[in-house]
């Protein structure tokens, strides 16, 4: 899995429907249209998030890894 950043993720998501809904420090929280899900993406500079956190956020989005391209 190649490394991306939180700003990155965010683009990703928010090109698939996804609208921010408000930030809270660092982290920004997303929404989408009649769905409960909320996805905190932590906006950290250039800095890569880590695999795991970076695997479940895909997963609560109903994303793959080819999305990410």
């Amino acid at each position: 899995m190649n490394a991306v950043s939180g700003k990155e993720l965010a683009r990703v998501v928010e090109r698939h429907s996804w609208q921010l809904l408000r930030i809270l420090g660092s982290h920004h929280i997303y929404g989408k249209t009649g769905s409960i899900v909320r996805l905190s993406i932590p906006i950290h500079g250039n800095k890569p998030l880590k695999t795991g956190l970076l695997k479940h956020l895909l997963k609560m989005a109903g994303l793959q890894e080819s999305n990410l391209d």
